[in-house]
């Protein structure tokens, strides 16, 4: 298949899944404590045990987590409520050809994520994989799936690695931001080893990461809360990756892929310049690090970002000037579908907007070659 535009960050959430996938999916003994979709009197919504997570189907009218912004579905005229659009392969298709994207590259859903139960989340996470597999399969030349990872137990996040490598599944989404035990932490060797051992992109996904933000309650729309929410979302990435860099985990293991999916990249080359600096003032102790241990690391952290991270962005002017500091072979455009966020159905139109000054071989490889090598088309 000949590529022209690839959207390197679009989603699968859980409004559009198969009401039975989990039913169906996991193991008998765990279906009546698992996710299943209920009637309710404000309409069907996703549950698990005491929980009540998103609805179910898609819903018309801005979303209040969205700061009243609507999704792209609906902004696009196409949203019809009971339509999973984004989980049926000839819509989909249909709509990545409106806005002109070969191929996709599709991030899962977070709630699943925040099950309390650790093995309930592990076949629940194995259940959503496996669902993906099959659907990825349905065009395996337009449908790249992130598998869920755990972000609680890092023997188990390296399996699950593992497993997606086994099932085809191309990549993985892992919630950075949101780890208890810091990603610096020698516990984590194990899902680094797996990455590197598989090949297998680890993506690092926006999601929390807020210290301040709140999510429900009275204050959960106040407008200061929602403008931190939604404008800070992107920088939550900050200690994820320094703390991956300075851990010395792509040193040990030069293998290791990682994405910084919807972070945008405008304030990575500040971040790289900080690092790099940092990294020169520990360079400057060499008696102090020599009592502790060490350095982890051999190069400029900036070296390792140029060899192993590639960030994805929508819409990034401020980052495009600045493709000499970050190298055009580290970034990816996306489009975001299906979220509120997100450039469809416009994409051409943002993209024209957006890399006006940007030469055609770099447009090419943004837009493209990047995330084509990457991910193996």
């Amino acid at each position: 298949m000949e590529y022209r535009i690839i959207s390197a960050d679009d989603h699968i959430d859980l409004p559009w899944l198969p009401k039975d996938l989990w039913e169906k999916r996991v193991p008998a003994q765990w279906r009546q404590r698992g996710p299943k979709v209920v009637d309710t009197p404000d309409g069907q919504f996703w549950v698990c045990g005491d929980e009540r997570w998103d609805s179910w189907g898609g819903r018309k009218g801005a979303a209040g987590a969205m700061g009243g912004r609507r999704l792209a579905l609906e902004r696009g005229g196409v949203l019809e409520p009971g339509v999973l659009r984004p989980t049926t392969t000839a819509l989909r298709l249909a709509d990545m050809d409106r806005d002109g994207v070969d191929a996709t590259v599709m991030y899962g859903p977070i709630v699943p994520l925040l099950i309390p139960d650790p093995e309930l989340r592990r076949v629940c996470y194995r259940a959503y994989n496996d669902w993906l597999a099959e659907f990825c399969a349905t065009a395996p030349e337009r449908l790249i799936g992130a598998g869920l990872t755990p972000i609680d137990d890092p023997q188990s996040a390296a399996e699950e690695v593992r497993y997606l490598k086994k099932i085809g599944v191309r990549t993985c989404m892992f919630l950075a931001a949101r780890v208890e035990t810091p990603l610096w932490d020698d516990a984590w060797e194990p899902l680094w080893a797996a990455g590197a051992e598989t090949g297998l992109p680890i993506g690092f996904h926006l999601s929390g990461g807020h210290r301040t933000v709140v999510i429900s309650g009275p204050q959960a729309h106040n407008p200061g809360n929602m403008g931190v929410r939604v404008s800070c979302s992107t920088i939550q990435m900050d200690e994820p990756l320094a703390a991956l860099i300075f851990s010395g985990a792509l040193e040990r293991h030069p293998g290791l892929k990682i994405v910084l999916a919807e972070t945008g990249i405008g304030w990575l080359p500040y971040m790289l310049e900080r690092m790099d600096d940092t990294y020169q003032k520990f360079l400057d102790a060499p008696d102090y690090w020599g009592q502790h241990g060490g350095l982890a690391i051999t190069m400029p952290p900036s070296a390792y970002f140029r060899r192993q991270i590639w960030a994805t962005f929508q819409t990034d002017q401020a980052g495009l000037r600045l493709l000499d500091v970050l190298g055009e072979e580290r970034v990816m455009w996306a489009s975001d579908y299906p979220h509120a966020d997100s450039t469809w159905p416009e994409s051409q139109k943002a993209i024209e907007e957006n890399f006006r000054d940007v030469p055609p071989r770099a447009r090419r490889r943004i837009l493209c070659d990047n995330a084509r090598d990457l991910y193996g088309l």
